[in-house]
């Protein structure tokens, strides 16, 4: 089984910086693709930014230029820096990695989720 457990969240001014947390425990042979969602009140789950295993990037444009993401494979890690943080950043923050996990036969590819942490930017 795999558990990600997500840290840093908080509430912070606008302007200001937060940088969040996920790692990736269990029966685990290697990550691949890591990614950021938020989901704020009413809204659907929207992504923010992903990295792949050979640390290739891909940002929302509402991201881009004041988030960074960034993984330690050793760990099983997955980083968020947000900076110049805006009262529309508030949301909940799911991390998302794919892990390859071991089987009688080899192994196989899980989709595991985060539980959430939760960003609040008052203006």
């Amino acid at each position: 089984q795999v558990q990600l457990v997500e840290s840093g969240g908080g509430l912070v001014q606008a302007g200001g910086s937060l940088r969040l947390s996920c790692a990736a425990s269990g029966s685990i042979i290697s990550s691949n693709a890591m990614a950021w969602y938020r989901q704020a009140p009413g809204k659907q789950r929207d992504l923010v930014a992903s990295i792949t295993s050979g640390g290739s990037t891909k940002y929302a444009d509402s991201a881009k230029g004041r988030f960074t993401i960034s993984r330690d494979n050793a760990k099983n890690t997955v980083y968020l820096e947000a900076s110049s943080l805006k009262p529309e950043d508030t949301a909940v923050y799911y991390c998302r990695v794919d892990v390859l996990t071991p089987t009688i036969t080899g192994g196989r590819y899980l989709e595991v989720w985060g539980q959430g942490t939760l960003v609040t930017v008052s203006s």
